[in-house]
């Protein structure tokens, strides 16, 4: 079962701060220990350590196809012993403690697990979308706030990303999937993503429709306008929407909190 993370949590802050990623999850004041990227430390260190309850990725560079095998949850992608327990309704914060781009949008998704989500072939998975947010605000996409911007920090402390479990949603095994698609390059999308497991408690009786799920790779077009965008292109100086990619939140699973309380 996965602990809640106290004692040496100063010294595995430091570990992760200089890489960046998704490093840790909190539900109310549990903290849950993610991957800790770090070259010098060996993998056997993290695989199948009880308190591991993220999918296992190697390296902060990002993938740059939208069609890779590893765009679900990110290479290699192992699976973690334990579960976040949650209950629905619940908020999930994702913790990075560093975070550099500040323009693109963010998403995450959950999949339903047909039993132990430790069996499940993530490229196979459907993914439903539970939460989205791109440009905020401002003249342009250039030099508009996203939400990306808003979610950095430069005063040395974690960047905090919270969204709510549906509260009507099924219980059982889930993964969640975290997704930060960052387009400061125009026409070289950079995708970040990281998995961790869920057993979703209480809820309802919320199933989301078929036509409404995805599979990574496979959710997004190589052509796709939203991720191969020029926000620097002339015929984009006044253009003030954008549309996430991956299609829309499907409207049974109710209104999105961009900063849930």
């Amino acid at each position: 079962m996965p602990f809640l993370l106290l004692a040496g949590l100063a010294a595995f802050v430091r570990s992760t701060f200089a890489h960046g990623g998704l490093a840790n999850y909190t539900v109310g004041d549990t903290w849950y220990r993610g991957n800790s990227y770090d070259p010098s430390t060996s993998p056997s260190d993290q695989l199948n350590q009880p308190w591991l309850t993220q999918r296992q990725w190697t390296t902060i560079d990002p993938l740059f196809s939208a069609s890779s095998p590893y765009l679900a949850c990110n290479y290699p992608g192992t699976a973690p012993p334990s579960y976040i327990p949650i209950p629905a309704g619940d908020i999930l914060t994702a913790v990075y403690w560093f975070w550099l781009h500040p323009v693109g949008p963010m998403s995450v998704w959950l999949s339903p697990c047909s039993g132990d989500c430790r069996e499940e072939d993530v490229t196979r998975s459907k993914w439903f979308k539970i939460w989205e947010a791109g440009l905020l605000e401002g003249p342009n996409l250039e030099l508009g706030t996203w939400y990306q911007k808003r979610f950095q920090r430069w005063d040395g402390g974690p960047a905090m990303w919270p969204v709510r479990i549906p509260r009507g949603l099924k219980a059982g095994l889930y993964m969640v999937r975290h997704e930060i698609l960052s387009i400061h390059v125009a026409g070289r999308p950079q995708f970040y993503m990281q998995c961790a497991h869920l057993n979703v408690t209480g809820g309802g009786d919320v199933m989301v429709p078929e036509g409404w799920l995805r599979r990574f790779p496979g959710a997004y077009d190589e052509d796709d306008e939203s991720v191969l965008i020029d926000i620097y292109a002339p015929e984009n100086a006044n253009r003030t929407e954008y549309t996430v990619p991956g299609g829309p939140i499907w409207e049974g699973l109710g209104e999105i909190e961009l900063w849930p309380e």
